[in-house]
Order: structure tokens, then C-alpha cells, then sequence
């Protein structure tokens, strides 16, 4: 069962790339054209390296103006070519780049959205946010042009190697002994630049999730009024990331200083050698202005080379992160062959010798030899203190988890038999905390039947008691109720709730303590709400308010996980169990309010 992204195999520099460059597969047409304007544009640069050459032997060196004038037309036809191949091949380079990016962001923020609730138990949400955004950017960078750009660069630097031999086998000499002094940094520094990238990406992603979480909770925050201890935490984590950047930085920096050092200085020794074969008259002039346009040319790839290699282990950093994000299993999938669930459903629930461990608290039993039994349209409340599993049941008939022992069915089929899209979707929950999203109110209670019309989506208002505050609303149903609600009341936000219940129309309605927060005349017109979405429904209820369940067809009473007692108000009462006590001590206290 995945808590935590896994750590993928170990590979050297770009080869963490090659899981992602598989998402490039559906494009190799595109790709092709780009890599064959790569190819003509570096060929173009070795014609015009040549085309320099007779320019000066045949039009200087003789003193024809009609040789000089016919090589500069041909070299500016040449130019022009060369721009119009340049259009083509950067056009569709970003173009791979751009729509490769959006489909790896959609890619990993699918597989995000199907990975079970025990892997974010470990997880902080802004960590991972941070890789479907910051990650996904850095790889962006080098799909968008660095790569095709370097290997352009790459392809020239071969031709041009091949041209100074041609033009000069001793300079060519000379430079070879060259090379290694200039290609040693790459190696040396390019190991480091990856590791310091893995730690930088790291480091924003600590920056990004405390952001997330203390952003998300400002009340909070401004309640207890800890701004000033807030902001020094976030400006520690900033300076953080701007170390390891400082560090990234630094190594990087040092790489490609150190290649333009040496490879502009490794130019300069060749025109020395090379000026005096000129006037030794060894060599021509033309060949030597060739000679040093293609060693200019020679140095400059090198240089983008090294710069793309610095971008190409960078991005691999941030790939290894995205892998390890995709190579994460969620723990609840659908088998090979699933069973499929009857039509229409009835709403029968059992769940028999369920023994359960939350993954994070594997020596703490939440739920332990438990059973429970519900048949069609029963109103069942599930009541006990704190801790005693309550949720853990709803967690389990939900799927977020499968139980380690025992099983889980739904109008007779097997949790792990079925589909867990489509068992979810015989489940409607209305939690204590309605989650309310950034939209409209129609857009939140159409959540729970994304192709309902506006009328269906006014009716579940109705129904939910919505309609009373709705209509007056700027804009009705249209209007922005704000982040997780917060335009709304309590109340007003419990009814939405509900109301995407109502519109879902599932078999089995899951309450998790859905008033117990609400004031008294919120409560009274939430519960007129939940009456009717509960007509003809199987229901679970989980209440620590005792007086809200009395009605219930049974009463289940839970301690440590396991069933203690069942049955009405009345006859618990009666037996004067763990459900007696409770219910002395909530009424108690109610009457002493009261007479306050």
C-alpha cells in the first residue's frame, strides 16, 4: 500500500528523462519536420562557413568584383533560407514543448486524483502541488527548446569538426589536443548542478506546502494571531530555497564560465597558429577565416551544449520527482474483471469481521472483528466517544480503504469484487464540514450530477431548502459563494450539501455529524432538508448529539472498534449500558443549559 512517492532506480544524468520522452510518441510527425529543419539549418551553417571561404580567395584574392558579387548574393540567399528553416524549425519545437507540458500536467494530476487517501496521510498536499507545477516547468524548459536546440548545436559541432579537417589537419590537430581541457568541467560539474537541483526543487516544495496550508487556514492563523511567527517560518524556508539555489547557481555559473574560458581561449590560440601559416603562406587566407568561423562555431556549441547539459540535469532532478509520483500505485484499484454492481441498486450494506489498521497507525486497531448489517431504507446511527470508528466506517463503505480483515458488501458484492468508481458512486456523504468549492452555488450542487439541467439543479435546491437564501443572492444561482464558501453561513453551506446529495440521488446516504455544528435555527431547517433526502434511502448516521438520532429505526453503539450494543433509544436507554450513560450525561447537560 503507497504512503509516500517511491524512489525511482537509480540513473545517471538524462536517462531520468526517458520515462517522460515517451509522452512524446503521438507527435513524431511533428517531431520529424522539426528534426529535419534541425538537420538542414546546422547543414546550412557549414555551406555558409564555405560560401566565407570563396568570398574572400576567389573575390578578394583574385580582385573580381563580379566573383565577389555573384559568392555575397549566394550567401544572402542562403541566409534567407536559413531564416525561413529557422521559423519552421522553432515553431514547432515549442509547439512539441508546449503541448508535451500540458499533457504531462494532465497526466500526473490524473494520476494524483486516483491515489488513495493513504498516500497523502504522508504526503503534504503543497509538496505535491509543487511537482505538478514547479517540476512540470523545469522539465517545460528543456522540452520547449533546450533539447532540440542543443542537439541542433550538437549536429553543427560534428559538421564543423569535420570541416576543419578538411580546411586545416593541423589546426584540427591542435584543437582536438584541446578539447579534453574544455569538455573536463562538463563531466566534473554536471553531477553536481543535478544533485543541487533535486535539493533546490526539494526546498520549494517545503515553501509551497506551508503556503498551502497556512493560506488555506488564514482564520486560524489570524485567531490565534500568529502572522509574525508565520512569516518568520516561510521567510526561513525562503532562505532556504534560496540557498540551494545559490549553491545550484553557483555550480552552474562555474561550468559554463569555465567552458567559455576555455573554449574562446582554445579560438584564440588557433588564429595565432593559424596567422602565421598565412603568412608562411601555408595556408590560405579564406581557409583561415573558414577555419576560425567554423572553430567560432565549434566553441559556440560547446558553450550550449554545456549550458543545455546544466538545463538537461536540472530537469532531470525535477523528472525523477514526477516518476516517482507516477510510479506510485494507489492501493485501492479496480481489479481485472470487475463484478458489477445490480441495477437499480437496493442499498443493502454489511460488513462482516472487518478488522482494520489506518496504514499510518499500523499498531492501532480502528475497527476490530466488526459487524454490521443494514437492509434497504433503514435509518441506522452509528453513536459511541470519540475514537471508537465511527468514521472508520464510513472511510471503509467509501473505499478510501479496503479492510485487512473481513469484507465490506454492497447489495451483495464484494468491496474488492467491484469497480470503486462505480461503488462510490452508489454513495452520497454529507460531512460536518460540507466542502464547498471556488464556483457558483449551481456549479457546487451540480457536483454531484455533472450533466443535471438548471431546472434539476433548482428543484434539489428547493428541496434542500437552498432556495431561501439563493434568490436573494446578486446573481441567484449563479452567484460566487468564494473559497471553500466563504460567503456563506454554516448553515447555508450545510444545504448546498445536501442539495448535491438530493441532485445525486444515491442509494445510500452517509451523515457525518451533518448538524451538530449548526445553531438551533440553522439546525431546525437543516433537518427539514435531511428528512426529505432521506425518504426511501438506506441511511447512516454518525451523531455525538444523542437527541438527533433518537428517531432512528437502530442505534448502533461502538467503543474501541468494535459493536458494544444495538438497538432503539428507548431500549438502550433501558439497558443502561455505554449508550445509557452517554445519553444521561448529553441530557443533563442540556437541562442544566436550559435552566441557566
Amino acid at each position: 500500500m503507497a504512503s509516500a512517492p517511491r524512489a525511482a532506480p537509480a540513473r545517471a544524468g538524462i536517462a531520468r528523462l526517458l520515462p517522460l520522452f515517451r509522452m512524446l510518441a503521438p507527435y513524431r510527425a511533428r517531431i520529424a519536420l522539426a528534426f529535419a529543419a534541425l538537420l538542414v539549418s546546422a547543414a546550412m551553417v557549414l555551406v555558409i562557413g564555405e560560401g566565407l571561404k570563396r568570398v574572400i580567395d576567389e573575390g578578394f584574392g583574385r580582385g573580381r568584383a563580379d566573383l565577389l558579387d555573384a559568392w555575397v548574393a549566394a550567401l544572402a540567399a542562403l541566409i534567407a533560407v536559413l531564416g525561413a528553416v529557422t521559423w519552421l524549425r522553432v515553431y514547432n519545437v515549442y509547439w512539441i514543448g508546449a503541448r508535451f507540458t500540458a499533457d504531462l500536467r494532465r497526466r500526473v494530476y490524473g494520476h494524483m486524483l486516483g491515489l488513495s487517501p493513504s498516500f497523502f496521510e504522508s504526503a503534504r498536499t503543497g509538496e505535491v502541488i509543487s511537482r505538478l507545477t514547479a517540476d512540470v516547468t523545469l522539465v517545460e524548459t528543456v522540452m520547449g527548446g533546450t533539447l532540440l536546440y542543443a542537439l541542433r548545436m550538437a549536429f553543427t559541432l560534428a559538421g564543423c569538426a569535420v570541416m576543419l579537417v578538411v580546411t586545416s589537419v593541423k589546426l584540427s590537430v591542435l584543437a582536438l589536443a584541446c578539447l579534453p581541457v574544455v569538455v573536463l568541467p562538463i563531466g566534473l560539474l554536471g553531477r553536481r548542478v543535478r544533485r543541487l537541483s533535486r535539493e533546490a526543487q526539494d526546498r520549494l516544495a517545503e515553501v509551497s506546502s506551508h503556503a498551502d496550508e497556512t493560506l488555506h487556514e488564514i482564520r486560524t492563523v489570524q485567531a490565534y494571531a500568529h502572522e509574525a511567527q508565520e512569516e518568520r517560518t516561510f521567510g526561513s524556508l525562503a532562505e532556504a530555497v534560496f540557498a540551494a539555489s545559490l549553491r545550484r547557481t553557483s555550480s552552474l555559473a562555474l561550468l559554463i564560465a569555465a567552458v567559455i574560458v576555455l573554449a574562446f581561449g582554445a579560438v584564440g590560440l588557433l588564429l595565432w597558429v593559424g596567422a602565421h601559416d598565412v603568412l608562411a603562406g601555408r595556408l590560405s587566407a579564406g581557409s583561415l577565416t573558414a577555419f576560425i568561423f567554423y572553430s567560432v562555431i565549434v566553441a559556440n556549441a560547446t558553450f550550449v551544449v554545456a549550458e543545455a547539459w546544466g538545463e538537461l540535469q536540472r530537469a532531470a532532478g525535477a523528472s525523477e520527482r514526477l516518476t516517482e509520483i507516477l510510479a506510485t500505485e494507489p492501493a485501492i484499484r479496480a481489479p481485472a474483471d470487475p463484478v458489477p454492481l445490480p441495477v437499480p441498486g437496493e442499498g443493502r450494506v454489511e460488513l462482516s469481521g472487518v478488522g482494520f489498521r489506518y496504514p499510518s497507525r499500523p499498531d492501532s486497531a480502528a475497527l476490530e472483528d466488526f459487524a454490521l448489517s443494514v437492509s434497504p431504507g433503514e435509518v441506522v446511527a452509528l453513536v459511541g466517544p470519540s475514537g471508537a470508528g465511527k468514521t472508520t466506517v464510513f472511510q471503509l463503505l467509501l473505499r478510501f480503504y479496503d479492510p485487512q480483515e473481513g469484507t465490506v458488501r454492497l447489495d451483495g458484492v464484494d468491496a474488492r469484487a467491484a469497480d470503486p468508481r462505480q461503488w462510490r458512486r452508489r454513495f452520497a456523504l454529507v460531512s460536518q464540514e460540507p466542502v464547498i468549492f471556488a464556483a457558483s452555488l449551481a456549479d457546487n450542487v451540480r457536483y454531484g450530477k455533472p450533466e443535471a439541467t438548471d431546472e434539476e439543479v433548482r428543484e434539489a435546491c428547493r428541496l434542500a431548502y437552498c432556495l431561501e437564501f439563493a434568490d436573494r443572492l446578486p446573481e441567484g444561482l449563479a452567484t460566487p459563494v468564494g473559497e471553500r464558501g466563504v460567503k456563506l453561513s454554516g448553515g447555508q453551506r450545510q444545504r448546498i450539501a445536501i442539495a448535491r446529495a438530493i441532485l445525486a440521488d444515491r442509494a445510500v446516504l452517509l451523515l457525518d455529524e451533518a448538524t451538530s455544528a449548526l445553531d438551533a435555527e440553522s439546525e431546525r431547517t437543516v433537518q427539514l432538508a435531511l428528512a426529505g433526502l432521506m425518504k426511501g434511502r438506506t441511511t447512516l448516521i454518525i451523531a455525538h448529539r444523542l437527541a438527533t438520532v433518537k428517531s432512528a429505526d437502530r442505534i448502533v453503539v461502538m467503543d474501541r472498534g468494535r459493536v458494544v450494543a444495538s438497538g432503539t433509544h428507548a431500549a438502550l436507554v433501558r439497558e443502561d449500558g455505554l449508550y445509557a450513560r452517554l445519553a444521561a450525561l448529553q441530557f443533563a447537560a442540556t437541562t442544566d443549559a436550559l435552566l441557566r
